[in-house]
């Protein structure tokens, strides 16, 4: 396809430049003149907006790099506020751990438990297993 779009502009140049030579000078200069203005208007066009599609930002028409936004002062109390949730749950559940193990404990100190089970070797595996 581009082979084709070649001789098409190959073509179309040359039927331009023969017509042009028919031309008074003074028309001629005033064509070339418009021309020259509008191929550095879309040379400007084609700089500003280039490197910025290419360089997702960096070039010249965009400043250089960009900084990064800072947080905003909603993203530092969420992320207070998720470190106090944290905090608090582990709060919760080292307390409520503890609880069930001094429950447990009054369970056994007053359950009709014989000495003997106290000593027994099997009682303190299950202890130390139920406490982790």
């Amino acid at each position: 396809m581009i082979r084709d779009e070649q001789e098409f502009a190959t073509k179309i140049k040359g039927y331009l430049d023969s017509g042009t030579a028919a031309m008074d000078p003074d028309v001629r200069y005033r064509l070339q003149k418009a021309r020259a203005r509008a191929l550095a208007r879309l040379e400007a066009t084609v700089a500003a907006v280039q490197p910025e599609l290419a360089l997702a930002g960096v070039g010249p028409g965009s400043g250089g790099f960009h900084r990064p936004r800072r947080m905003g002062w909603w993203a530092i109390v969420g992320v207070v506020a998720l470190g106090m949730l944290y905090f608090g749950y582990q709060a919760w559940h080292t307390d409520h751990r503890t609880g069930e193990i001094a429950d447990l404990d009054v369970q056994i100190l007053t359950s009709d438990l014989p000495i003997d089970a106290y000593v027994d070797r099997g009682f303190q595996t299950w202890l130390t297993s139920y406490q982790r």
